[in-house]
């Protein structure tokens, strides 16, 4: 490949796009989240150019049972993007059999298993969690199948929102193999990098919302606080309404210059207000903007198109995500928003569930069991949510339980940055806590899930515990 996004990868690449090319059909399987959808997204707009025939499945978790139902189909060649690395011991025992041959675009942690045709950045050192995601993977792919059509950089703009998606930019921005699709999706013209206000709703939410729902820097009297956001608007030397007194303007409506006002107007009352000065820098961040979908809609920005995303295929409805990521801007893109009513209501409710019952501290991680109060689907989420909440550390992992079914619990766990600095490895946890009590898990150092059987979560805990803190010393 003579212009590879990820040098590093470019021979996996180049062999992945070779089998494909060869196969008369390929059965493409992702995962259900952001960075599996946009994953699929990019992965099938990929092989539509090539002339590739293939079908797109979802599945919510990839496990033996669903392996085997891949290899009962009549497809011989299978490409898994967002996962697939860590069911290896599954899937190359199907590829031994000769029920199908494997090809794996994901940035999960391996399992011990090898196959000829796996592109992961962590066999070439590079940070799967943090530095290429899911649809990052897939994108390399695709520039590797680049044919008479183009060269694929146009699909580097839904690779950015799988790796926002992903929280890949939870350190202000995205980095490593990341920044390259970034600056390849710049050069195509389909994406903008800027500095900007570092707040989620920069497109949608009128202002004095946009400042409320302030969650990942709190700023006393301003954030959770409406009548608190709409007087420290009020009280600024600029029109921040519709002509005539009307409506709120959003973010995006505001000039320049109207935007520096009320940026440096946040940061002195966050300096007056005792926010620490990290905290105070986080207000400002970088943003990644879709230069193709219309201004002032949830697919402008990365960060609002990939929560658009989340709420479709937890709540069973994957195809309604590929869809809009595949460009349909009508009935898809309804469902889509309808979806994200009931996916914020649902996170509300969930988070106001655990705020009201609390966690439980153990010495090393906090947890608490929201039994069948809140999906399976979106429990890693409102753990997430809650931690730095009233009652909940957020210097300690939390771990959170939600019913699958009446055999099973799934387990999701979250950290933070600067726990994994300081040596923390979910994937880890996950995966040794959940095998010590029968079930399978794995991920990311600072997001983490699992599947075990139900009556085994206090098992679990004081396994998961244990392995903290060794981690952390």
């Amino acid at each position: 490949m003579s212009s590879a996004p990820v040098p590093d990868l470019a021979e996996r690449a180049d062999a992945c796009a070779d089998v494909l090319r060869e196969a008369d059909e390929v059965l493409l399987a992702s995962h259900i989240d952001a960075d599996g959808l946009t994953s699929a997204a990019v992965a099938s707009t990929a092989l539509e150019r090539a002339e590739i025939p293939f079908e797109a499945v979802f599945k919510n978790q990839l496990d033996a049972h669903e392996i085997a139902t891949i290899a009962e189909t009549d497809y011989e060649t299978v490409l898994f993007t967002d996962f697939g690395s860590g069911q290896l011991d599954d899937i190359a025992r199907h590829e031994r059999a000769g029920d199908f041959t494997p090809v794996v675009a994901d940035h999960h942690q391996p399992a011990d298993a090898e196959t000829r045709y796996h592109l992961n950045p962590l066999l070439e050192g590079i940070n799967g969690a943090s530095e290429l995601s899911g649809a990052g993977a897939a994108y390399v792919l695709a520039r590797a199948l680049e044919g008479d059509e183009g060269d694929n950089r146009d699909l580097a703009a839904l690779a950015v929102v799988g790796a926002v998606g992903d929280m890949q930019a939870s350190g202000g921005e995205l980095r490593g193999a990341n920044a390259a699709v970034v600056e390849e999706g710049c050069e195509a013209g389909v994406l903008r990098e800027a500095t900007d206000l570092a707040l989620y709703g920069r497109q949608t939410r009128p202002l004095p919302k946009l400042l409320e729902y302030s969650s990942d820097v709190f700023i006393p009297g301003i954030s959770n606080s409406e009548s608190g956001s709409v007087e420290f608007l009020s009280g600024l030397d600029v029109d921040l309404r519709a002509p005539g007194g009307g409506e709120w303007r959003t973010w995006v409506d505001l000039a320049p210059g109207e935007r520096r006002t009320v940026a440096s107007a946040l940061v002195r009352h966050a300096i007056q207000r005792g926010v620490p000065a990290p905290k105070i820098e986080g207000l400002i961040g970088t943003t990644y903007t879709l230069l193709g979908e219309p201004e002032g809609t949830e697919l402008r920005d990365a960060s609002e198109f990939s929560t658009l995303l989340n709420a479709t295929a937890r709540y069973e409805r994957a195809d309604v995500g590929l869809a809009v990521c595949l460009g349909d801007r009508d009935g898809a893109l309804d469902r889509a928003r309808h979806l994200l009513r009931t996916h914020r209501r649902n996170l509300s409710e969930g988070l106001q569930w655990v705020k009201e019952e609390g966690v439980t501290r153990e010495e090393h991680v906090q947890w608490f069991d929201a039994g069948d109060r809140i999906r399976e689907t979106i429990v890693g989420i409102v753990a997430g949510m809650a931690v730095g909440s009233d009652g909940i550390d957020r210097g300690v992992p939390i771990v959170a339980f939600a019913r699958k079914n009446d055999e099973e619990t799934k387990v999701s766990g979250r950290g933070t940055p600067s726990l994994v600095r300081s040596g923390l490895d979910l994937s880890a946890v996950m995966s040794e806590a959940a095998s010590a009590v029968g079930g399978k898990g794995g991920g990311h150092d600072v997001a983490a899930g699992a599947t075990i059987p139900a009556g085994r979560e206090r098992e679990f805990v004081d396994c998961a515990d244990r392995i903290v803190g060794d981690q952390l010393g």
